[in-house]
């Protein structure tokens, strides 16, 4: 009707006209436009009337949206203004072009960041960054002034870690035990011997390392004799009666086989309350495991879980070797064949054939590395998984351990060949025993460095306290991960006892073999007792008489002490790419002196290390070496007077017991032109212009 086309009309001028009233609104000449009024009818008053600024719209009989045409976009338009105008090619274009960029951007960036991820070498683990630190708590410190070391004293010297950069601690057992075998005789695996302290105080340890990470032993081979499955097992508790190794035999006739233990004599002991004798490869109070019982490898998955539960970061699985037995129990083969039986009383006398590394053995550490895996999913916390094994010159069994290609055991084995660092003093020496490890491992695996434990004298007396330093600089500057056992960072010495003072059970049957010697308090300061017990005049060892030099507050001080070299090397070794994960080649050796480089592709900058494990002096002449520079400045010695030494690479000068690093900047890299003389775990390349490594 004509009242509703009038409403219409009326109500769109109504809208027109409020949106006119906008400051911002403009006409197409770009004048501006009068305030409108409207009177009490809906009109308005002044419409129709002449005025120089008049730019009235008059609305005719047409489409609403006609009037609409008229107008030039502006802020706070009506939805059909804006739907109007939004579609002319003048804005719908650019809008198009914006968006269609903005989708292509995205493409991009997604394809860039896949090629990265793609491209990119696996990071390292917090286990590679830096060295394992090795704590025999009951040396380390005593906090309570027993005279043992214990949890709340490791606590009290976590700063020491970190001033040598240390990012992971393997802590010996802190298990419930006798003792016997001081912890790796265990009675609990799941509780914590007084000696040490609480599971209180072990929690609070954990809670307080922050960014270090801890390993603890794991000993599956033996339990206490008094461990409730023992007691339970001698029984015949038909749950029990089959967790550990029994066989039939007399007491007057305790030996069911020849097989000897590793401290010496039978492996066997008769247990009256059973009337049979069970197995122990190492003391009589250490009763070996059946580990072939399902429910005995249930539990030893129990005992990781409980761990692993309360934030363990790894574990090293001690004697590993030892886990199996042959269940036929025959014989051993004598070494010497004519060597009366009975005579049989050393495990060196024997071939283990059936008491080590039996069928079986691998697919036990594969289902342990499998639990682990299961806690390792957590983000950053990754489970490391070490494994002990002396298997001396059999490294291809050693090198078992490493897993294979389609599945994974240890993270690495412990690599015991620099032991022998003592038994010949020169370059050509320290080079096989490098080698002996390299040429054997797996492809694409990281190795691993040890030259002092528990188990062994101190380095610093085998090979003598002037070669510690190049001894530490050939750990923390060789490619993988080295194990340092305490003391070792400030040339701590094997400690003399007496042959009748000795409270290690090894020392007990052969006063050479004792292990008490590596095994004395920990040097702090050189106040009483070393700073190792400030409570009390107590300590379980003797300290050892040069504490009073040989000590960590004293070295601290000492710019150039075995302590300081320890703590640059190893930062050092943290902050370069090339040290971490970069090629490792051999350049020279002779009968004094070991020389390699390490360096990255794409990388301007290399190291090479120089070291005198020599008795006299040497001039080492590396000008066939193309790729090193003729002009050398060295970037750390061992001898801190020669630090930043200017050396022509034709006459490179070394004292006995001195290492040099080098760095230097070279367009030209050693390895891809000698690839037999190089290793690297896994390749990877820089790229300076986005500072990125990328696999090559």
């Amino acid at each position: 009707s004509s009242s509703g086309t009038h409403n219409e009309k009326r109500q769109a001028r109504m809208e027109l006209v409020t949106y006119i009233k906008n400051p911002d609104f403009q006409e197409w000449d770009g004048t501006k436009t009068r305030t409108q009024t409207i009177g009490p009818d809906g009109n308005d008053p002044e419409e129709g009337k002449p005025g120089p600024e008049s730019t009235a719209v008059q609305l005719d009989q047409g489409s609403v949206i006609d009037d609409y045409t008229q107008i030039k976009p502006y802020a706070g338009m009506p939805k059909e203004v804006l739907l109007l105008h939004s579609s002319k090619a003048r804005y719908r274009v650019p809008r198009e072009i914006l968006f269609w960029l903005t989708v292509a951007c995205t493409l991009a960036l997604v394809a860039v960041t896949a090629t990265v991820i793609a491209l990119s070498p696996r990071c390292l683990s917090w286990w590679q960054l830096s060295p394992v630190y090795q704590v025999y708590p009951r040396s380390f410190k005593d906090s309570d002034g027993d005279g043992v070391g214990d949890l709340k004293g490791i606590q009290e010297q976590l700063d020491h870690f970190e001033f040598l950069n240390i990012k992971s601690v393997w802590i010996g057992p802190v298990f419930r035990s006798p003792m016997k075998d001081f912890g790796y005789d265990v009675e609990d695996f799941q509780d914590i011997d007084p000696v040490f302290g609480s599971m209180q105080d072990f929690e609070k340890l954990l809670a307080e390392m922050h960014n270090l990470k801890m390993i603890m032993d794991f000993i599956p081979n033996h339990t206490s004799d008094k461990h409730r499955w023992f007691n339970l097992s001698r029984t015949r508790d038909p749950h029990y009666q089959d967790y550990y190794i029994w066989a039939d035999c007399t007491e007057a006739a305790p030996r069911p086989n020849n097989w000897v233990s590793v401290f010496g004599n039978s492996s066997w002991t008769y247990d009256p309350v059973r009337g049979q004798c069970y197995l122990h490869q190492f003391l009589k109070e250490q009763p070996d495991l059946n580990l072939r019982n399902p429910r005995v490898r249930q539990e030893m998955i129990d005992i990781l879980r409980f761990w692993l539960d309360k934030g363990v970061d790894g574990f090293r699985m001690g004697g590993v070797k030892y886990i199996l037995e042959a269940a036929h129990l025959r014989d051993e083969p004598q070494v010497d064949q004519k060597k009366p039986p009975e005579s049989i009383s050393s495990e060196w006398d024997l071939h283990h054939d059936y008491t080590t590394s039996q069928l079986g053995l691998h697919d036990l550490l594969r289902d342990w590395r499998a639990e682990m895996d299961v806690f390792s999913r957590e983000p950053g916390r990754y489970r490391l998984m070490v494994t002990e094994s002396y298997d001396h010159q059999e490294v291809e069994k050693t090198m078992m351990y490493y897993g294979s290609s389609q599945v994974k055991e240890g993270d690495f084995p412990f690599n015991f060949h620099l032991l022998d660092l003592p038994q010949n003093t020169s370059g050509l020496w320290v080079q096989h025993l490098v080698h002996l490890w390299m040429q054997n491992m797996p492809q694409g695996k990281w190795p691993n460095w040890v030259v002092g434990n528990h188990d062994n004298p101190r380095i610093s007396s085998g090979a003598g306290g002037l070669y510690v330093p190049v001894i530490n600089m050939l750990l923390l500057t060789l490619p993988g991960t080295a194990t340092t056992y305490y003391g070792e960072e400030i040339g701590m010495r094997t400690l003399h006892l007496t042959d009748t003072g000795s409270l290690d059970p090894a020392g007990r049957y052969n006063t050479s073999a004792s292990r008490d010697p590596q095994r004395s308090p920990m040097q702090w300061s050189s106040s009483t007792n070393a700073g190792f017990n400030n409570k009390t005049d107590l300590s379980w060892l003797p300290v050892h008489p040069d504490y009073t030099s040989v000590n960590v507050e004293v070295q601290k001080e000492d710019e150039g002490s075995v302590l300081s070299q320890y703590s640059f090397l190893s930062a050092l070794r943290q902050s370069e790419l090339p040290l971490q994960r970069g090629w490792f080649c051999y350049i020279q050796a002779d009968a004094n002196v070991f020389s390699y480089l390490r360096e990255l592709d794409g990388l301007d900058r290399a190291f090479l290390v120089v070291l005198n494990f020599g008795r006299e002096s040497a001039v080492t002449d590396l000008s066939s070496v193309s790729e090193i520079p003729n002009q050398l400045t060295v970037l750390f010695s061992t001898n801190h007077l020669h630090h930043g030494r200017v050396l022509q690479k034709s006459a490179i000068h070394t004292d006995p017991g001195e290492g040099l690093v080098v760095r230097f900047s070279a367009p030209k890299r050693f390895n891809p032109t000698h690839p037999s003389q190089c290793y690297v775990s896994e390749k990877a390349c820089y790229l300076r212009v986005v500072d990125i490594l990328y696999r090559c």
